[in-house]
């Protein structure tokens, strides 16, 4: 009897495009903090969804500023994970689409080339008056592990300050990034979905185009994140182990006479 994930890499070695939507569940497994962990230090006392907006940068835009450098800290502390790691050696074999909603540089640093970025991106800041990205980063303060208010830096052009290049709750994704996540949804084979919970919308929508377009959906995570059927799946565990595994299966099945 043909196993769940044996099944999963029959799937994507037949597979001509594939999309990868990743959440923060993969980049938790490198250390980096979701959401629904606990802060530490002078962030403890706060609400991460509150500091994620343009009125709390309006407000203080010290603190916000502050809370991402203490952010670039965790990032660049973590190292790409094995199940990041998986993922670009698939590249090397077939034509996959890095889609993902975290706004770390853990896939890149894997060694996946031009991944979209639903979310934006924590390595460059761009300006909260005249919203251009300037080419130079301004990431360079010291920043202690437990994280301090620090004021932004301005803007070359208008003198604006800078503000994270991420996009913050009640702000539109790039349109961009969005067109071309839904094109690779709606042209793929097989969507694997990992590490994301499914509830963050619009990002959240992406699979959903890839099922009705005909691909199959496998979804990778801890914890049951969607009822399966014929062309949904569901892998529960963690991505450094399944999607390694997963890899490796389909590059054995290629391995062997046909």
């Amino acid at each position: 009897m043909t196993s769940t994930i044996e099944a999963v890499a029959a799937l994507v070695g037949d597979a001509k495009r594939i999309v990868v939507f990743t959440g923060a569940g993969i980049s938790a497994e490198s250390g980096i903090p979701t959401f629904r962990d606990p802060l530490t230090g002078i962030w403890a006392r706060h609400d991460p969804e509150k500091l994620e907006t343009a009125s709390a940068f309006r407000e203080d835009a010290a603190l916000v500023w502050g809370w991402y450098l203490w952010r670039r800290v965790q990032v660049a502390q973590a190292a790409p994970n094995a199940a990041h790691q998986a993922i670009a050696q698939l590249a090397r074999t077939r034509e996959v689409t890095v889609v993902t909603q975290n706004i770390d540089d853990l896939h890149e640093r894997a060694g996946s080339a031009d991944v979209i970025h639903l979310h934006g991106s924590l390595a460059q800041p761009k300006c909260f008056a005249c919203h251009r990205t300037p080419a130079a980063l301004f990431f360079e303060e010291p920043i202690a592990s437990e994280g301090l208010r620090i004021e932004p830096p301005r803007c070359p052009r208008c003198n604006g300050k800078l503000r994270p290049g991420v996009v913050w709750f009640g702000e539109d994704l790039p349109a961009v990034a969005w067109k071309r996540s839904v094109l690779a949804a709606r042209d793929c084979d097989v969507l694997l979905s990992i590490g994301t919970s499914g509830v963050v919308f619009p990002a959240a929508e992406i699979p959903i185009m890839a099922l009705h377009a005909g691909a199959y959906v496998v979804h990778i995570n801890p914890a049951q994140v969607a009822q399966p059927s014929s062309r949904e799946l569901c892998l529960i565990g963690r991505a450094t182990e399944h999607v390694p595994a997963l890899v490796s299966l389909m590059m054995l099945t290629d391995m062997l006479p046909s």
